[in-house]
């Protein structure tokens, strides 16, 4: 028998609000959870994002609480600003018909507004662990007569090393309280947490009928690690990128393989913990509008998203966890729509791939790189359909008046138009095909170079103590020695931004870049070297002048 809301025995405002949004019938965690919480109980859940748990837990709140008493009745803790904002846009949506006043806390803005509204009174107060514990510790927030507490992505806000933090809040609360934990899984820190704070809880666990979408093509490529990045380069060459979604293991890889990939001719920026609430929210409207159609993500950075039109979904780096890799291509191949994963695996992490495998009982078929031949035909067919069209159209009056000037000087016009594809296919030199080594069936290649495919040889010991060597390994390069390192805060896209630009050389041509405490060695070919050192001098990072010469 089909459940409906109404059946929920839920407050009739709820359930008009509920309609209103275009929904009948609830999910199965919704069927599952809404008459526990509504009793009171406590619940353990276990469910993916995407399962309907946010008014699965919103909806038992607005039905026990009485709006208007000027106190906080139901906190919600997770694990980011985005997923925080996104919960309290829910909360408030479905009690807005009984007049539910709810209040987003979370870092990176102002505290005033949010004390505002503390101060004249908020029925429903969701937050990230950080914020709500300042509040907590400057007295502006007061949990005394909470009703009910619950932990969302509760794994996610443990992984990003919030437990004191969560402790402590739940400590500023009723020990009477109801209490609600959801978590995409259970480890056993979770579980201890659970066994110390709720009240006998209803354990409900709902999986997807189906762990991974069927319209998601899946393909993996086995690479050695230092080879990655050209591996990834040569899939944007021939993939029918139209937004992409990359996903890095760290905060500092995402911005490192962002830079790579935008100084190789495929802009990208990255989506991580270090940006600002106001820089995020402003990538990820770019990416919305598509002015920029590559982000680069750690999984906890992009959590919440909420964007139906990802092409492709790339694991740069294979995540630790099945479940991880489920949460990752679910962001493609949504509302209806085609997609595409793809991941790079590591000879070492074939056993986890077969794991992944496992747990979406979906095989995950490996295919071949594209070679160099491969692109350079697709490069050369994508030009030719290009003419094609303009061809066509015949848009190109003044281009023709030109061709004429050249015919009347006497060139041949076949060799003019030999010319004019040359000069279009200028471009393909800032993308130039790296070759990738033969991958080991046994044990990865290690020391040669580093995942982005930088020079990364044994380090040798200099006298002065340095951990690198003064000359360059790789053949045909030149290095040079930069007067600023790690104590001043340089980075590598820094290095790579200011010598490429001041220089005017390619980007994609720097090679090994070792950034030491007071200093940084860089390799550059042996053609530029006397390009870059003549503008000794003109190198600047952050308004400081960077003096380079021969290492």
């Amino acid at each position: 028998m089909t459940i409906e809301f109404n059946d929920l025995n839920l407050h009739p405002q709820l359930v008009q609000a509920v309609t209103e949004r275009g929904y009948t019938e609830p999910t199965p965690i919704q069927e599952a959870v809404i008459p526990v919480m509504l009793t009171g109980q406590d619940v353990l859940g276990q469910a993916q994002t995407g399962t309907g748990k946010t008014a699965a837990f919103a909806l038992p709140i607005l039905h026990n609480l009485t709006p208007g008493l000027g106190h906080v009745q139901a906190l919600v803790l997770a694990p980011t600003r985005e997923l925080g904002i996104q919960v309290a846009d829910t909360v408030e949506a479905y009690g807005r018909l009984r007049k539910v006043s709810v209040l987003a806390v979370y870092g990176g803005t102002a505290y005033g507004p949010q004390i505002g509204s503390l101060r004249r009174g908020v029925d429903v107060v969701v937050g990230t662990p950080g914020r709500l514990l300042d509040l907590l510790k400057s007295k502006k927030l007061d949990l005394s007569q909470v009703q009910t507490v619950v932990l969302d992505e509760a794994d996610e806000m443990l992984s990003m090393g919030f437990i004191e933090d969560i402790e402590a809040i739940l400590q500023a609360t009723p020990s009477e309280r109801q209490t609600a934990l959801f978590s995409a899984t259970l480890p056993r820190q979770i579980r201890q947490l659970a066994d110390k704070y709720m009240n006998q809880p209803e354990a409900i666990s709902i999986e997807r009928s189906q762990r991974t979408v069927a319209a998601i093509e899946q393909r993996a490529y086995l690479v050695n690690e230092q080879d990655k990045l050209a591996a990834l380069t040569r899939l944007f060459e021939v993939e029918p990128i139209s937004s992409a979604l990359i996903f890095a293991r760290t905060r500092l890889g995402t911005a490192e393989l962002a830079n790579e990939l935008t100084v190789r001719g495929f802009p990208a920026e990255p989506l991580n913990g270090d940006l600002s609430q106001q820089a995020r929210e402003q990538v990820l409207n770019r990416f919305r509008q598509n002015q920029i159609k590559v982000l680069v993500a750690t999984d906890v950075a992009a959590r919440g998203l909420d964007i139906d039109d990802i092409s492709h979904v790339f694991n740069f780096d294979l995540p630790q966890d099945a479940e991880i890799y489920v949460h990752r291509v679910g962001r493609t191949g949504r509302a209806g729509k085609t997609g595409i994963a793809l991941t790079l695996v590591t000879p070492k992490e074939q056993w986890r791939m077969r794991k992944i495998e496992q747990y979406t009982k979906q095989k995950v078929a490996f295919a071949t790189l594209p070679s160099i031949d491969d692109i350079k035909n697709r490069r050369e067919t994508e030009l030719m359909e290009k003419m094609s069209v303009w061809l066509n159209r015949g848009r190109c009056a003044r281009e023709r008046e030109m061709v004429t000037e050249l015919a009347e000087q006497g060139h041949d016009l076949l060799e003019v138009a030999a010319v004019a594809l040359k000069l279009a296919r200028a471009e393909e030199k800032q993308r130039p095909i790296a070759r990738i080594s033969v991958v080991s069936a046994s044990r990865p290649q290690r020391g040669k170079r580093d995942r982005f495919g930088n020079g990364r040889k044994r380090k040798k010991r200099s006298p002065g103590g340095s951990s690198q060597s003064t000359r360059s390994h790789e053949q045909g390069m030149v290095r040079l020695s930069l007067g600023a390192g790690k104590t001043d805060g340089l980075r590598v896209n820094d290095v790579v931004g200011t010598i490429a630009f001041h220089a005017d050389i390619p980007g994609s041509a720097i090679g090994a870049i070792h950034i030491q405490d007071e200093h940084t060695l860089v390799d550059v070919p042996e053609q530029f070297a006397k390009q870059v050192l003549a503008k000794t001098g003109s190198y600047r990072v952050r308004k400081k002048k960077l003096k380079v010469e021969l290492a």
